[in-house]
C-alpha cells in the first residue's frame, strides 16, 4: 500500500469509547497535540450494553473520575433518565449511585465535547498498525495509508479489536452493534511484542416499549430529589421509571432444552466471559436450584421506544431467544428490535503494564479499558483518564500519576490488573477494596481533587466550590461536637423510640449522632435548626461523626501500606541472584517486575518470607554489598 505522512502527534488515542474519550480529553486539556481515532464517528461514547452509568462499586469510580477532572460524571448528569442510590440499607461505604442514561444524548454530548476541545482532532479511520522501533512507540498507520508519527499511543479498542459476534450457529467478524471490527491491528500489536488473548461479553435483546404489558410488572421509580455525580454543570431532572419482572420454570426449561444450540456450551465461543455478569443460559446452569432470576426493563432514551432487558444477556439462536422472552410475565408479546448476542474480542495481559498503564517493554505505549482485560464503561473511563494523564506527564518529563489502593478505587482497579492480572473480564466491586470506609463516594474530592488540580485538570470553579464545601463540613462537625442538647421531652422520646436509655441531663450533639438509628435530621429537628446545611453536606457530616473511630483505624492501615509502597524496587534487579528467595518467587518477580515492596507483596504466590528477603536485600544497598 502507498502511504503518506500525516501531521505529527504527541498523543494518538485508538478508540473513542469511554476509555478513549477520557484519555484524549485529558491529554488535550493538558496542552498536548492529540488525535482520537474511531472506526465510526457514530461510535463515539457508545453504550453497546446497558444504557447506564454507575452502579455498585462503579459509582465510586465515576465520583473519582469527576474529582480528578474527568468528563463521565458531568456527561451522565446531563442525560440522566433516573437516579438511584443503591445499597442504602447498608453502611455508607457501599452506597453507590447509578444513573439510567439516555444513550443517544450521552453519545451526542461526548462527541460535542471532543469536537470543541482545543488541541484535539477527532478522526474516523481504522488504525491498522502501531509502529515501534527499539522498544519505543513511533506512531500509527491507518487503512487509508496515512502514517501519523506520535510520541505516545494509547490503545482503547474496547470490544472492536478482533471482534466476532455470535448468535446461535451464526458467527461473523464485527464490533459492537454490528459495526466494523478492527482485525488488522491485532497482528500489528503481536508483531511489536504485545501479547493478546480472547475475552467475551454479551448483551441482551432490545424490545419495543409498546409490546410490553406494564400493568403486570413491578415499577421501580428513581430517587426524589435525584443525586448527581458532580455539583457543577447542567443537570437533567430525570423522572423515568424502570420495571422488574422475573424468569420462571418455563423460561428455564426452554433454555435447558436448547443448551445444545448454545455457542457458550457448544464450543463456538473460545473467549472467557465475565463471571459477575453471566448470560441467562449460564445463570440457569450454574444456579440450577434457583426458581427465578430478576429482569430489569429499562428505557434506552427519551426519544426511542427501545427497552433494555437487563439480566437476559444471551447468545442462543434468535428463535430460542424469542421463546424464552415470551415465557416471561409482561413480555408475552414482546417485539424484538435488536437480538441479543455474544461478542469475542482481543485484549492484552495487564501484567505487561506498569501502574501508570504504560507497557513495560514498549516505551510510550499505553493501554486502557477493555483492552486491559476489564469490563464496564466506568472501569474503562477510569483507566482512560489515568492513561491520558500519564501520556501527557511523560511528554513533559514529569513523574506519572499512580494512585494507591489506600486512596482510591481507581488505584485498586489498576493495581489489581497490573499486579494480579485477570483470567476473566474484571469488574469493580466494593468488596475488592480493603479500605471501603475511607474510599466512599462522598469524599472522593477530599481524596483526589488536589491530585487533579496539581496535574492541571481541575479548574477554579470546581476547586473553589470544593474548598467552600470542605470548610462548611469541618465547621459543622466541630459545632456538633461542641454543642449540647438539653434534656427535653422531645429528646427523651427520640432516645426511647431508638431503643436507648434516657439521659440524666443533656447530651453532646455529636455523641447523640453516633447512636444507631439517630440521624442528623433528628439533631436539626431537636435544636430547631430552620436553615440546616444542604443535604449532601449534612450527610457527609453525619458519616464523618458516626464512623470516626472506624475511619481513623483504616487511616492507620493505609499509612502502613504507604510505608511498603515507598520502598521502591529497581527495575533491573536480577531476582535469581538474591540469596534466600524461592525459585518460584524469583521467577514471578522477574516476570512482573513490581515497582515497590507493597506491589510485590500483592503478587499471588509471593510469601511474607520472600518479602522479608527483599527488605533485607534493599537494606544492604540493593545487592551492591553482596
Amino acid at each position: 500500500m502507498i502511504t503518506y505522512n500525516a501531521e505529527p502527534l504527541e498523543v494518538a488515542v485508538i478508540g473513542a469509547g469511554h476509555a478513549g474519550i477520557e484519555a484524549a480529553l485529558a491529554a488535550a486539556r493538558l496542552g498536548h497535540k492529540t488525535a482520537i481515532f474511531t472506526l465510526s464517528l457514530d461510535l463515539v461514547g457508545n453504550m453497546p450494553c446497558n444504557p447506564s452509568i454507575g452502579g455498585t462499586g462503579k459509582g465510586h469510580l465515576v465520583y473519582e473520575i469527576n474529582a480528578l477532572g474527568g468528563e463521565m460524571g458531568k456527561a451522565a448528569d446531563k442525560v440522566m433518565l433516573q437516579s438511584r442510590m443503591l445499597n442504602l440499607s447498608k453502611g455508607p461505604a457501599v452506597h453507590s449511585l447509578r444513573m439510567q442514561s439516555d444513550r443517544r444524548r450521552y453519545q451526542d454530548n461526548m462527541k460535542h465535547t471532543l469536537e470543541n476541545t482545543p488541541n484535539l482532532k477527532v478522526i474516523q479511520a481504522e488504525v491498522t498498525e502501531v509502529r515501534a522501533e527499539d522498544g519505543r512507540v513511533t506512531g500509527v498507520a491507518t487503512a487509508f495509508g496515512a502514517v501519523y508519527p506520535a510520541k505516545t499511543v494509547i490503545i482503547a479498542t474496547g470490544t472492536s479489536l478482533g471482534g466476532r459476534i455470535i448468535v446461535g450457529e451464526h458467527a461473523y467478524d464485527s464490533g459492537p452493534d454490528n459495526t466494523k471490527a478492527a482485525v488488522s491491528l491485532s497482528d500489528s500489536l503481536r508483531a511489536i511484542g504485545v501479547s493478546l488473548r480472547r475475552f467475551k461479553t454479551g448483551t441482551p435483546a432490545r424490545i419495543h416499549k409498546d409490546s410490553i404489558d406494564f400493568s403486570v410488572l413491578e415499577e421501580q421509580k428513581g430517587d426524589e430529589p435525584p443525586t448527581y455525580f458532580s455539583v457543577e454543570g447542567e443537570k437533567s431532572k430525570g423522572g423515568y421509571s424502570c420495571h422488574i419482572t422475573y424468569t420462571n420454570g418455563e423460561t428455564h426449561k426452554i433454555i435447558r432444552d436448547n443448551l445444545h444450540r448454545s455457542p457458550l456450551f457448544g464450543g463456538m465461543i473460545s473467549g472467557v466471559g465475565p463471571r459477575y455478569c453471566p448470560s441467562i443460559e449460564d445463570k440457569v446452569v450454574r444456579f440450577a436450584d434457583k426458581e427465578r432470576h430478576q429482569i430489569f426493563i429499562e428505557p434506552m432514551g427519551e426519544h426511542t421506544k427501545e427497552m433494555y432487558l437487563q439480566g437476559l444477556s444471551s447468545s442462543l439462536p434468535e428463535e430460542v431467544q424469542l421463546q424464552l422472552v415470551h415465557s416471561i410475565k409482561g413480555l408475552e408479546k414482546a417485539e424484538f428490535m435488536r437480538t441479543a448476542y455474544a461478542i469475542e474480542y482481543d485484549c492484552t495481559d495487564p501484567t505487561e503494564l506498569k501502574a501508570s498503564l504504560e507497557f513495560k517493554n514498549i516505551e510510550g505505549l499505553f493501554g486502557a479499558g477493555q483492552f486491559n482485560g476489564s469490563s464496564g464503561y466506568e472501569e474503562a473511563a477510569a483507566q482512560g483518564l489515568i492513561a491520558g494523564i500519564n501520556a501527557a506527564l511523560k511528554l513533559e518529563g514529569r513523574e506519572p500519576l499512580v494512585l494507591s489502593r489506600g486512596e482510591s478505587y481507581i488505584g485498586t482497579l489498576i493495581d489489581d490488573l497490573v499486579t494480579k492480572g485477570t483470567n476473566e473480564p474484571y469488574r469493580m466491586m466494593t468488596s475488592r477494596s480493603e479500605y471501603r470506609l475511607l474510599l466512599r463516594q462522598d469524599n472522593a474530592e477530599d481524596r483526589l481533587i488536589e491530585k487533579g488540580r496539581a496535574v492541571g485538570l481541575v479548574g477554579d470553579i470546581q476547586y473553589n466550590r470544593y474548598l467552600n464545601d470542605k470548610a462548611a463540613i469541618e465547621a459543622e462537625i466541630e459545632r456538633l461536637k461542641g454543642e449540647s442538647l438539653p434534656k427535653t421531652a422531645a429528646l427523651d422520646e427520640l432516645l426511647r423510640s431508638a431503643g436507648f436509655p434516657l439521659t440524666v441531663g443533656g447530651i453532646r450533639k455529636g455523641e447523640l449522632l453516633k447512636r444507631p438509628g439517630i440521624t442528623i435530621a433528628d439533631i436539626y429537628r431537636l435544636e430547631g435548626n430552620s436553615n440546616p446545611p444542604e443535604r449532601r453536606i449534612a450527610m457527609r457530616v453525619e458519616t464523618e461523626i458516626r464512623y470516626a473511630g472506624y475511619i481513623e483505624k483504616q487511616r492507620r492501615e493505609v499509612e502502613k501500606l504507604a510505608g511498603l509502597e515507598s520502598k521502591r524496587l529497581p527495575p533491573d534487579i536480577d531476582y535469581s541472584k538474591i540469596k534466600g528467595i524461592r525459585i518460584e518467587a524469583a521467577q514471578k518477580l522477574a516476570k512482573l517486575r513490581p515497582e515497590s515492596i507493597g506491589h510485590a507483596a500483592r503478587i499471588s504466590g509471593i510469601s511474607p518470607a520472600d518479602i522479608s528477603v527483599l527488605l533485607i536485600y534493599l537494606s544492604q544497598g540493593g545487592g551492591k554489598k553482596e
